[in-house]
Parts: structure tokens; C-alpha cells; sequence
């Protein structure tokens, strides 16, 4: 017979979207009922811890008792099991892991407990609570904007920052956002410096002590707050006028090059004369050191020669004098070339042979030319006489 044949009494519940028929259970070939699923896993839990006593009791007594006694068992299952579940859950959250570069903060009852060293740890369910926080990695922040230098100029000016979480509890616990505060205490200390630079240090050669100063006064805000962050390095990356005025400053920047180019020939210049200079000063200074010597020793020998000459005037003053006077007549002839002859009235002429200019002249002239001179004197003397 079909299964949706009209049904008789003996097969009257073959039809599966047919009405279940009184009594419970799945005696038909429809779904299976909820209430007794839940109470087979009751059954099952209260076997298992202990609760199965008198688990067929109610087999004699018909559906009608065997539906009364489910309801607290299948409630007291699902409390268990639910206990159970809850109980794994916090076992398997309780183990953390901590790397090498890792420190954990452990709050209990959200008051700071304890600080976790890396490896496997454990944690109270529900009461600990553990912040971890990377000791080891360096973290960088970039910054760029508009400053107002200390002579009323604008710079655009670029930083980055590095620092590292130093101490993991201040870090976690004593300010709400460190990142945001470290970012917060660099632009305050980068304005606080700019304000008391000129733009040209900026633009030059200043920024080394400027990135300097940055980092000293923004480590000493970052303890002040007690963030626990330590500040690494602080690197001026670029500082430049604004666009609208960046053609005037580069023809400034050239004028210093010029300056500085001219500066530098100035002083290779001066290192090549400077040397020559002390050269020629030196002797200089050795050639007035001799003459001094000289002069010094002239004077000494005049000195001791006066003092000999008046020792020999004491002894005979009247011949010392004449030989003084003889000697002084000599020097002033010496080097004379005209000759004044005393030539008394009546006497006769005189000839004069000036022996010094032939003397002078002899080395120019051949023998030859001395023997024509010589006769033509000759002559000249013969016919005056």
C-alpha cells in the first residue's frame, strides 16, 4: 500500500505528515522530539557525575511519569554542562605566552600586580588581566609643519623621532595613549626650540643642535608625564623657507656660498704669502742683527785705538800730532783727482804729469800707444824749453 494511502485501523500511522499519535516517543517515523533529546543528555551527564540512581524507576509507571521526572533532570544537565564548557574556557585563557621582547603588566582586580617575564605564563581567570608591552622595538614618529622662528620668519621644517617603551609599567599604566602623548610632547618641544633659533641657523648649519635640544626637552616632558618611553634619536630631516619665498632664499644661500668660496681663496692666498713674508722678516731681522754686531765691533776697535792714540799723545804730544796730521792729509788726498800747485811770481812754468789717470788708463792701453804718448810729451817739453 502507498504511504499516503488512507489509513485503517491497523497502519494508522504510516502516514509521515500525519498527526503523532498520544503516548510520547518517536514511535512513528516523525522528527524527534526536543524534550526527550534533552533528557537522554541529562541521563547521559547524571550517569557520568554520579546521578543515575533510579534512572529506570519510571519505566513501569507509563509515558504520563516517565515526562514528569525529565524537566528538573534535563535542567540540572544543562547547568553542568554549561559549567563544564565555562570551566575549559578559562583553563585555556589563563595560559599566555610572552616573546623575548615582550613584558607583561599583570593587573589584578585592575590594580598593577606584577611584571611577567617572557615565556609561558599563567593568569586567575576573570581576576588578572595582563597588558603586554614590547620593550625592544623601535618605534618611529614622523612630524611636519609650518614653525615661527625667533626673528618672525616661517620655516617648514620635517622631524622624526625614535623611541622605545623603556619601562613596560609606566608605559601601560600611567598614561592613557603614550603614543599619542610622546606625538603631543615632540610638537611642543619642536616649537618651544623654534622659537628661539634664527631662520638662517635653521637653514644651515644649526640643525644638529637643534635636533639636540629637541631631544633633551622632549625627553624631560616624557618623564615628567612618567610615560616610560625613552627617546632614541630625534633627526631633522629637511628645513626649507615656503615655496612663496623659496627663490629669495636661494639666492641668499648662493650669496654665502660666494662669500664663503672667496673666504676660502682669501685664505690659501694668505697661507702662500704669509710664509714669504716671515721669510723676508726674518732676514731682515738677522741682517740688522749683523750690522748691529758690526757696528758694535767699529766701535769698540775706534774705542780701544783712541785709547792708545791718547796714551801715545801723552808720552809725545807733539809727534803724535804731526803723524795724526800726516796721516789726515793722506786720507783726504787720497781719493782726489785735482791737484793745486803753488806756483810763485817769477818762478818757472811747471809740467804736470798726471800719473794717476795714466796709471788708471794703462790697463786700456797697448804698449805701442804708451811709446807715442811718451814721445809726444817728449816734444811738448822740448819746445817749451
Amino acid at each position: 500500500m502507498a504511504w499516503n494511502e488512507p489509513p485503517d485501523n491497523r497502519n494508522k500511522d504510516q502516514d509521515p505528515w500525519g498527526r503523532r499519535p498520544n503516548g510520547g516517543g518517536n514511535q512513528g517515523g516523525g522528527p524527534p522530539d526536543l524534550d526527550q533529546v534533552l533528557g537522554d543528555l541529562g541521563k547521559k551527564l547524571s550517569s557520568l557525575f554520579g546521578g543515575g540512581k533510579g534512572s529506570g524507576g519510571g519505566s513501569g509507571g507509563g509515558g504520563s511519569s516517565s515526562g514528569g521526572s525529565s524537566g528538573p533532570q534535563n535542567v540540572k544537565g544543562l547547568v553542568l554542562a554549561a559549567a563544564i564548557v565555562v570551566l575549559g574556557v578559562g583553563l585555556y585563557n589563563s595560559f599566555y605566552t610572552l616573546d623575548e621582547q615582550e613584558r607583561g603588566v599583570v593587573l589584578r582586580f585592575g590594580t598593577f600586580h606584577k611584571i611577567e617575564m617572557p615565556g609561558l605564563r599563567f593568569k586567575l581567570p576573570i581576576v588578572d588581566q595582563v597588558e603586554k608591552v614590547n620593550v625592544t622595538n623601535l618605534r618611529s614618529y614622523s612630524y611636519q609643519d609650518l614653525m615661527l622662528t625667533e626673528d618672525e620668519n616661517i620655516v617648514d621644517i620635517s622631524m622624526t623621532v625614535q623611541y622605545l617603551a623603556q619601562d613596560a609599567r609606566d608605559f601601560a599604566l600611567n598614561v592613557r595613549s603614550p603614543e599619542r602623548s610622546m606625538e603631543d610632547a615632540a610638537d611642543a618641544a619642536l616649537r618651544h626650540e623654534m622659537g628661539g633659533v634664527i631662520m638662517d641657523e635653521v637653514l644651515t648649519a644649526g640643525r644638529a643642535e637643534l635636533a639636540r635640544n629637541v631631544r633633551e626637552r622632549l625627553q624631560s616632558y616624557l618623564d615628567n608625564y612618567g610615560s616610560g618611553i625613552q627617546v632614541s634619536a630625534v633627526n631633522i630631516r629637511e628645513a626649507r623657507a615656503p615655496r612663496e619665498v623659496q627663490d629669495a632664499y636661494d639666492d641668499v644661500i648662493r650669496a654665502r656660498e660666494d662669500e664663503q668660496r672667496l673666504i676660502n681663496q682669501a685664505q690659501s692666498y694668505a697661507n702662500e704669502v704669509v710664509p714669504l713674508a716671515r721669510g723676508q722678516a726674518q732676514r731682515q731681522l738677522e741682517e740688522a742683527e749683523a750690522y748691529r754686531a758690526e757696528l758694535v765691533a767699529t766701535a769698540e776697535g775706534d774705542a780701544s785705538r783712541f785709547t792708545q792714540l791718547m796714551t801715545e799723545y801723552q808720552n809725545a804730544p807733539e809727534v803724535t800730532r804731526e803723524r795724526l796730521y800726516l796721516e789726515t792729509v793722506s786720507g783726504i788726498y787720497r781719493d782726489v783727482n785735482k791737484v793745486m800747485l803753488d806756483v810763485r811770481e817769477g818762478s818757472n812754468n811747471l809740467m804736470y804729469l798726471p800719473l794717476d789717470r795714466l796709471s788708471n788708463g794703462a790697463s786700456r792701453m797697448s804698449d805701442d800707444e804708451i811709446d807715442r804718448l811718451s814721445e809726444r810729451l817728449e816734444q811738448r817739453s822740448r819746445n817749451r824749453n
